[in-house]
């Protein structure tokens, strides 16, 4: 047998074989099976096929149409607006009307045919063409290779057998490519060679017959020159490597690539010579552009220059296009060149002292100034290059004598108005003066540009208050229209002269409305209140008479600014002067307080005040208005101004119950309790039988432990005010002086008037609760829950209740029916979950939070305690996503705050900070949100920063709050005052997060 031969061939195959099942090659078919590839607009076989069957699509389509028979006619394959995928009646039967209606069709299918006949014929004889000349350009495959495959049957079975076997023709090389590996050669490899190769101590006479090399082949090469050895990086004699004269090398680049990244202009390098090797940011290219893209710049650049030379934007470009590749050299000279080409040009001057160093640069300006003598920039620049005062001084005004030691006299310069005084009369004196010449003279900036205010500002700023006085006094003369130098000068001048300056100010400079300000200020500083608000209406009236635009807007801006000044009467003038102008009647109330908020936030107090004030003139019978100025007042106030201005209010408003009661507050936060008694009454008077005035009575009476007087007055207002709140007060005050049974009747008495009143049911199952009367307090809670099935904290508490006693399946069924009733509930649901957790069943817990965000997925409560049920490592995650969908819900950011994100479990103080304080500035209301900043403040704070924290606490009031409200509405709490429950509150808070 052939070794080549595989024993199994031509043996039958075994019983349940499937070729190619062991290597999972099943399930797919071959060519052979489905036919050569066609395109479905392919022509059949059959050229003489009747129309609709002549391609290969027709065929499938007509296919697809028989298996169309068998139609699906689940509810799965119907859709609303197409129905169902096929015909609803093709399996109805065929009756006697279908086959006339189908008669009637196909008679008019014939007639319309027979309209189209001719067309038709015509168009399947082209259609026939097109086919023939398509098949004798591109044959089919098989067509090809039909002769071929006749030839087949030729074929003997010894010749098809010794066929070979399809197999890798490559060669092992190619079949397995292994990578290259270079591996770097020593340094001794290169020495070893370098001494081998100095064994020969002769030379060839060949290499010397003509002074070189001489091949005995032509066309060698022949050096008509001697040969020799020059020194290089071999020394004579050893044949091995100077490594020291490589270290030099290399040392020599270094220092290139130094000189490359200094700074040429100062004379300072910027790369740090200690950490070079390691600051690979000092290598890094100023530009990012292609080195051809500069190239093609450059020649653009110096077509430019060569077209005009006296165009300066071209010397510029081309000069920093060098600086930014790092040719500084060639920069500066091109921007020399660019001097000389165009002297008059101030952009070229300034651009060549700036790429020069600094001496040099000096003297670059002196030239421009002998170009450019009236150059306000170039002066700048050139006393910005002085690093001493006195050299300053001496560029930007004269300050030299024209003196010589053959001079007759020296003569010293007026500061202020350039006229000669005191001659010297000795050498001594001389030697005092800044600067000598015979006749040369320093030609200074201001003598040349006695106008320039940019000049004067800069040369006053170098002097002292005095001579500055002496030189605004010269410049406002040089310079009358600049506002900025007249203020100047009046601000030092005394109070007689300054007045003068602005009334000379004012004569020239009719338009500006500083002036008059600055004035108005001026008086207010001397005490002269009174002439601010005439200053104020004259400067309007002025203005406008010499045809200026009052803006609204400018002057309230002027008017902060003399806020933040000190001027108070100023800026309330002002306003009072401008607050009106421009705005429509109906709009000017909302646009007032829309200013008084602007002003508050700009930290500008007295103009809030002010336009407070104004809106209050206009407006004297509008409660918000006068409530808003009461809030302005507390916040930003004394308590001397709230009680005045509450007086005012009530005096006009006697029917808004909440400045009475913010009056009698005030008064009694004061110690002034029969001050809020009065106020009180004065209350009761003008709205007999108010529940607030009746309420706040009580509150009153009750905090001052005059409990006989509350009970009294609780009993009038339960007669002549009957309310549900009434009642609940005066069950609450029995209750927490310990009188149960009379508390239990008072609540009995209020059900039979408020039944529908949730909290009165709560009162009642909590009396009973405290007694230990689980089942009549769960009576109660049921029988509320009949009459106010939406109250949430009645749930919460029959929940708690039966948890409480151990009935945690009844809990449970409770809030499934609670939030059954009340869908979409974030506090039932986050109940829900706490009671799984307590249960210690935490994976109940994860499902249904994870269903409760599904059902409330904006809720900031359920997202800050999906937080704290993840794991450490992923409450950042959660933390991400909660501030996704609840970015400023204060829920959220006190999870976030306290979490393990970012802030206080991993003590990250200043971040938590910052996040503590953003959480109570979006809701002051919070008591938990204050409770816990108290509790970090007392971990990682300061005394002044607790302290903070608790008056911050006690101004905004807050009264609502899981843990608050649990300590703050607990019976033997009820006379704690808020900062006493903040600690309170921050005990009972442990770092379990």
């Amino acid at each position: 047998m052939n070794k080549k031969k595989k024993p199994f061939l031509g043996m039958p195959a075994p019983l349940g074989y499937v070729p190619g099942l062991g290597r999972g090659a099943t399930g797919f078919t071959t060519r052979s099976d489905i036919g050569p590839a066609r395109d479905a607009n392919d022509p059949v076989d059959d050229r003489h096929a009747p129309p609709g069957k002549r391609t290969v699509g027709d065929q499938m389509k007509k296919n697809q149409a028989a298996d169309d028979d068998d139609e699906d006619l689940n509810d799965t394959n119907y859709d609303e607006f197409n129905g169902y995928a096929g015909s609803l009646f093709s399996s109805g039967p065929y009756e006697k009307d279908d086959e006339e209606a189908d008669a009637i069709y196909a008679a008019l299918d014939k007639r319309m045919d027979e309209r189209r006949k001719e067309r038709r014929v015509f168009l399947e004889q082209r259609e026939k063409e097109e086919i023939e000349k398509y098949r004798m350009e591109r044959p089919k495959i098989q067509q090809q290779f039909s002769d071929l495959k006749r030839k087949l049957a030729e074929v003997t079975e010894e010749e098809w057998l010794s066929i070979p076997e399809v197999g890798d023709a490559r060669n092992k090389r190619q079949r397995n490519p292994r990578y290259e590996k270079l591996t770097p050669v020593p340094d001794s490899f290169f020495a070893k060679h370098l001494q081998t190769g100095e064994n020969h101590t002769s030379v060839d006479p060949r290499q010397t017959q003509f002074g070189g090399l001489n091949t005995p082949y032509p066309g060698g090469l022949n050096t008509p020159y001697p040969g020799g050895m020059t020194p290089g990086l071999m020394t004579p004699g050893t044949g091995e490597l100077d490594m020291r004269k490589i270290g030099q090398a290399r040392n020599t680049l270094m220092d290139m690539r130094l000189s490359q990244v200094s700074d040429s202009v100062s004379g300072q390098t910027v790369v740090d010579p200690k950490g070079y090797l390691t600051d690979l940011n000092s290598m890094i290219p100023t530009h990012g552009g292609d080195i051809n893209d500069i190239k093609k710049a450059r020649l653009l650049l110096k077509s430019v220059r060569e077209t005009n030379p006296h165009h300066p934007p071209a010397w510029i470009a081309s000069a920093r296009l060098e600086e930014v590749t790092g040719k500084l050299q060639v920069a500066r000279n091109l921007i020399m060149k660019g001097t000389e080409m165009c002297p008059k040009s101030e952009d070229v001057w300034l651009e060549a002292a700036r790429l020069q160093p600094g001496d040099t640069a000096k003297a670059v300006v002196a030239q421009a100034v002998r170009h450019l003598p009236q150059s306000v920039r170039i002066y700048i620049r050139a006393a910005e290059l002085e690093t001493d005062i006195r050299a300053k001084k001496r560029v930007l005004r004269k300050e030299v004598s024209l003196c010589s030691p053959g001079c007759p006299g020296t003569h010293s310069v007026d500061q202020a108005g350039f006229e000669l005084r005191n001659p010297p009369a000795s050498a001594s004196q001389v030697l005092e003066l800044k600067a000598c010449a015979t006749t040369a003279q320093y030609h200074e900036a201001l003598e040349h540009v006695p106008n320039s205010v940019r000049l004067w500002k800069a040369a006053v700023e170098l002097e002292e208050p005095e001579d500055a006085r002496i030189m605004l006094s010269r410049a406002v003369e040089c310079c009358p229209t600049s506002v900025e130098l007249w203020l100047a000068l009046a601000r030092l001048e005394t109070y007689e002269n300054a007045r003068k300056v602005l009334n000379k100010a004012r004569e020239n400079i009719p338009t500006d409305r500083h002036i008059w300000i600055t004035a108005a200020k001026l008086e207010e500083a001397n005490g002269n209140t009174q002439m601010v608000e005439k200053i104020i209406d004259r400067a309007i009236t002025s203005l406008r008479a010499n045809g200026v635009e009052i803006n609204r807007e400018q002057w309230i801006q002027d008017a902060e600014e003399c806020d933040r000044a000190g001027s108070v009467a100023t800026c309330q003038a002002v306003m009072r002067a401008v607050i009106g102008i421009g705005i429509e009647e109906e709009d000017r109330k909302h646009t007032w307080m829309e200013d008084a908020d602007s002003c508050v936030a700009h930290n500008a107090l007295e103009c809030a005040r002010a336009i407070y004030a104004y809106a209050l003139q206009v407006f004297p019978s509008k409660k918000s208005v006068w409530l808003r100025a009461a809030y302005f007042e507390k916040n930003h106030g004394t308590r001397e101004s709230l009680e005045a201005l509450l007086q005012r209010a009530v005096a006009h408003c006697p029917k808004a119950e909440v400045l009475w009661l913010m009056g009698a507050k005030s008064k009694w936060l004061a110690g002034d309790v029969p001050a809020a008694r009065s106020i009180l009454a004065l209350a009761f008077q003008a709205n007999p039988n108010s529940e607030e005035i009746w309420l706040a009575a009580v509150k009153l009476e009750s905090e001052n432990n005059e409990y006989e007087r509350a009970r009294r007055l609780l009993a009038k207002a339960r007669s002549s005010a009957p309310t549900a709140r009434v009642f609940m007060k005066s069950v609450k005050l029995e209750w927490v002086l310990g009188n149960i049974t009379a508390a239990q009747e008072l609540c009995e008495e209020a059900l039979r008037h408020y039944e529908d009143f949730p909290k009165l049911w709560m009162m009642k199952g909590q009396i009973e609760e405290q007694g230990e009367l689980m089942e009549k307090a769960r009576e109660a809670y049921n029988q509320g829950l009949k009459k106010c099935p939406h109250s949430t904290p009645l749930w919460l508490l029959l929940s708690r209740l039966e948890e409480k006693i151990g009935q945690l399946t009844r809990a449970r069924a409770i809030l499934e029916k609670s939030r059954l009733k009340n869908p979409k509930n974030p506090g039932l649901w986050l109940e829900s979950v706490r009671l799984e957790y307590r249960a210690g069943l935490k994976n109940i817990a994860n499902t249904l939070m994870a269903k409760a965000l599904q059902e409330c997925p904006n809720s900031g409560i359920l997202w800050s305690e999906a937080v704290f049920l993840e794991a450490r490592p992923q409450r950042k995650t959660k933390s991400v996503d909660a501030l996704k969908k609840c970015e400023h819900d204060p829920h959220v950011l006190l999870a976030v705050a306290k979490s393990g994100w970012l802030f206080w479990s991993e003590r990250k103080i200043t971040k938590a900070r910052e996040w503590f304080h953003r959480t109570v500035k979006i809701d002051s209301d919070l008591g938990d949100a204050w409770a816990f900043f108290y509790k970090f403040e007392l971990q990682h704070g300061t005394e002044e920063q607790q302290e903070e924290v608790r008056k911050r606490c006690e101004n905004a009031e807050p009264r609502h709050g899981e843990l608050w409200c649990a300590v703050s509405k607990d019976i033997t709490n009820w006379q704690r005052k808020i900062g006493e429950i903040l600690v309170l509150v921050a005990a009972r808070i442990k770092n379990t997060f």
